[in-house]
């Protein structure tokens, strides 16, 4: 019984490794993304005198 229980506590700590690896790829992917997006929204606004 304690060969299961050793063996459901290991894969129970890599499941929340891989877990919280997913979720920072995750973050740091929409973060780039904005940023991207960011710098590409970003306008050249030349003074004509006009409104």
């Amino acid at each position: 019984m304690s060969a299961f229980l050793g063996s459901f506590v290991e894969y129970l700590l890599k499941a929340v490794i891989y877990a919280v690896i997913a979720l920072v790829g995750v973050k740091a992917g929409k973060a780039l993304r904005e940023n991207k997006d960011a710098k590409k929204n970003q306008t050249v606004r030349i003074n004509t005198g006009r409104r």
